[in-house]
């Protein structure tokens, strides 16, 4: 499908068109040209950094382009979204599946081998997503004219008035903005559901909600369809709306010499202070059961997370089952570090080597770390 792009054609694009260099008219002869790029990794975070890279470095003023990603298992969360409300994290551990925040806004959504990434980027005077999504709709029913797909308000993609297919992002900047969504179509629509459930037990927080949503593949209605198939069609479409060449030019987002400076954006995406220090400020605040003695006892936990690490902590549990002196180093060492559990498992494991050896008092304490990592 791909031509293979010489690298000295690409170092002569790349020069052309940083921003504040020789401008895209002398470059590209129609008023009106598009081009079209196509990533050959499939790491998120690295995907994430060519749209910030092309974000921050491109003059569109004469010029739109259409970046064409798939990604590896990754749940992606909007730029003001809290991910322990949105995701099941101990699942995504446990699948070895990645969390990444992008710098857009919007919701969740689940990304693998059998889900298309297309971001649409302009300057911001043409920035239009009810344009793109008619885009990507047109190419569909050029492909399988018999599907029945629509645009919502939300620019949301719906098959059969009923099942969302894509869900829509966007960054506005001062010049330059861009339009992203996704497209399902063989992704593993059994799983999304149980990666995309959080933990809001007891959970208060101001961060931007998804909106839940039946989704469907494409493939289940039609599997003889492919995501290269698709890509292919949308670049023929978007080709043709643009006036440009058809070609998709594959690039590579390690080569830090083709893009100055995006190896450390890609390296800052990944970040924990990134991915959940940005979350918005919240709280978690639950009751729990404790066995003791064939008698249930009652406890309490409130913690106030800020930048992702606890600003506050207080944990009420019966002294008689527990002694408060326990409890009070407990949540004053907690105090400061990252809501995550691995840090809790270290900090409660050094810490109950200061108390006496109990096999008693270890058992209650390792059922009380349990509860507190159990909403992390």
């Amino acid at each position: 499908m791909h031509r293979i792009l010489h690298q000295s054609l690409f170092v002569n694009w790349f020069h052309l068109h940083r921003t504040h260099t020789v401008p895209a008219s002398a470059f590209w002869s129609a008023a009106k040209s598009g081009l079209i790029l196509q990533s050959v990794s499939s790491d998120v975070y690295k995907n994430l950094a060519v749209e910030d890279w092309i974000h921050d470095n491109m003059n569109l003023e004469d010029i739109s382009i259409l970046f064409l990603w798939i990604n590896d298992p990754a749940v992606v969360i909007g730029r003001h979204q809290n991910p322990w409300r949105e995701c099941n994290l101990s699942l995504m551990r446990e699948r070895g599946v990645c969390l990444a925040r992008r710098r857009s806004g919007g919701g969740t959504v689940y990304h693998d081998q059998g889900n298309i990434n297309f971001t649409f980027f302009t300057c911001k005077k043409k920035y239009d997503r009810m344009e793109n999504l008619n885009l990507i709709i047109k190419a569909l029913k050029k492909l399988r004219p018999n599907l029945n797909i629509e645009a919502t308000k939300r620019y949301d993609l719906l098959l059969d008035g009923k099942f969302k297919i894509s869900g829509t992002a966007a960054k506005l900047g001062r010049t330059v903005a861009y339009h992203h969504c996704t497209l399902l179509c063989n992704a593993d629509r059994y799983l999304i559901p149980s990666l995309l459930t959080g933990n809001s037990q007891g959970l208060h927080s101001n961060a931007t909600p998804s909106i839940p949503a039946l989704v469907k593949n494409l493939w289940e209605v039609d599997p003889t369809l492919s995501c290269q198939e698709i890509m292919r069609a949308l670049a023929l479409e978007y080709a043709a709306h643009h006036r440009s060449n058809i070609e998709i030019k594959p690039i590579d987002p390690n080569n830090d010499r083709f893009f100055p400076g995006i190896c450390n954006k890609a390296n800052q995406l990944q970040t924990w202070d990134w991915i959940y220090g940005k979350t918005p400020k919240f709280s978690v605040n639950i009751d729990f059961d404790i066995i003791h003695e064939e008698k249930y006892l009652e406890g309490k936990l409130t913690i106030n997370i800020k930048s992702g690490r606890i600003e506050a902590c207080t944990i009420d549990v019966p002294a008689h089952w527990l002694p408060a002196d326990m409890c009070l180093e407990l949540q004053n060492n907690l105090m400061g570090i990252r809501f995550c559990p691995n840090e809790t498992m270290r900090l409660s494991s050094d810490l109950i080597r200061t108390f006496p050896k109990d096999c008693d008092l270890l058992s209650k304490w390792n059922i009380l770390c349990e509860k507190i990592i159990a909403v992390m």
